[in-house]
């Protein structure tokens, strides 16, 4: 009975001293272009209340509670969500800067299923007069010793997926 507690706890302690050396941010962004000018698009992508028509997140759960507080497509406007969807959750995302015609940042503050803050923006960059690349990005922190999840989970391909769906249900949107 000692030596299997003597196991365990060397096994938890082994877990712990890898989670302290481990990631502890994770990052991920990506881009399309779209066949429409910058100034549309960035028009478009700059109110929260938008990604309600293109994000996956915004369209996993047709029940969730949306609320919002403020002016939207300006610093200080609040996109709160409320679901019964464990993938989805709640929390809320509040616009950080609005860089006019060129970028918006927002942070992301999760609720449920696990609390968390991740930074994330959109930008538009003009590529021709008719066609306009935007990028989507997101970066968080997991704290100690949860850390140790993201050796075994590949965040920039998970959250990655999803930015890939968001911007290409974006392009179908704006360029139909």
């Amino acid at each position: 009975m000692l030596t299997l507690l003597g196991v365990i706890a060397g096994i938890i302690a082994v877990l712990l001293i890898v989670a302290a050396v481990s990631p502890k941010a994770y990052s991920t962004q990506r881009n399309i272009l779209i066949d429409k000018p910058a100034a549309q698009v960035f028009d478009y992508v700059k109110f929260l209340k938008n990604q309600d028509r293109f994000s996956k997140w915004a369209t996993m759960d047709p029940n969730t509670l949306k609320t919002y507080t403020g002016v939207d497509g300006t610093p200080g406007f609040i996109s709160a969500w409320d679901s019964k969807e464990k993938n989805v959750g709640k929390g809320e995302q509040e616009i950080i800067k609005v860089t006019d015609n060129t970028r918006i940042d927002f942070e992301i503050r999760f609720i449920k299923p696990f609390p968390g803050i991740a930074q994330s923006y959109m930008s538009t960059t003009a590529v021709t007069v008719s066609s306009t690349e935007v990028v989507w990005a997101l970066a968080s922190k997991m704290a100690y010793p949860m850390n140790i999840m993201l050796l075994f989970m590949n965040m920039d391909t998970m959250i990655g997926k999803d930015l890939e769906i968001g911007l290409a249900n974006l392009k179908r949107k704006l360029e139909a």
